[in-house]
């Protein structure tokens, strides 16, 4: 099954594909994925305006609407059936459901193939396979021209400056030395989300370095 085109896809799952190299095998660790991934669902849901901040508490806008997205719902009612918390505790608090929901979804779409197994022929696991090698090779180049240039910051749309940043912040887009005031710019970019993207960036890199630490 060749994948869909890759325009309809949201913020966690573009930055869940962005995880992987150029050898189909998954590069981010399990220790900044989830918290990557979740942080893409929590400034979605903040740019649609269903969830708002309330003092640094993560709010729902109202207990009726939602996205279509199941990935998206999914955390929508999460956030909603649980006790308040503030953002950073989001981008971490369970938040391997999200990215459990994000590989469905894109498998179901054609961007990754599952694969059953057993792990020492008893404990059963899933893996996935990358399907769509062009998609992510256009939405790593994409992701690398916003945060490093050429594309002027005032030409990129909101969902693509949050990429960018969240991108970067995971350590996916480049070694390189980054403008840091650029960096800034694309932030901004967010618009509403803008403030929630801070905090959540934060936790990612935070996530980040933990990972590294480990390895």
């Amino acid at each position: 099954m060749h994948p869909a085109p890759h325009g309809s896809l949201s913020l966690p799952a573009r930055l869940c594909l962005l995880a992987w190299d150029s050898t189909e095998t998954e590069a981010a660790d399990a220790g900044r994925l989830p918290a990557l991934v979740r942080a893409g669902a929590l400034v979605e849901l903040v740019r649609r305006g269903l969830l708002v901040d309330e003092d640094g508490v993560a709010t729902p806008a109202d207990m009726d609407s939602d996205t279509g997205d199941p990935v998206l719902d999914g955390l929508l009612e999460l956030v909603r059936e649980s006790r308040p918390h503030r953002w950073r505790t989001w981008v971490t608090l369970r938040a391997r459901i999200t990215l459990d929901a994000v590989r469905e979804q894109l498998a179901a779409g054609g961007f990754l193939h599952a694969e059953k197994r057993r792990v020492l022929g008893v404990f059963p696991t899933v893996e996935y396979v990358l399907e769509g090698v062009t998609v992510v090779d256009a939405l790593r180049a994409q992701a690398r021209a916003v945060v490093l240039g050429p594309v002027p910051v005032a030409e990129v749309s909101e969902r693509d400056a949050a990429l960018a940043v969240l991108t970067d912040a995971a350590g996916l887009v480049s070694d390189d030395a980054h403008d840091r005031g650029r960096l800034e710019e694309l932030t901004e970019r967010g618009g509403a989300a803008a403030p929630v993207l801070r905090t959540v960036v934060r936790e990612v890199r935070t996530a980040r370095a933990a990972a590294s630490a480990v390895d």
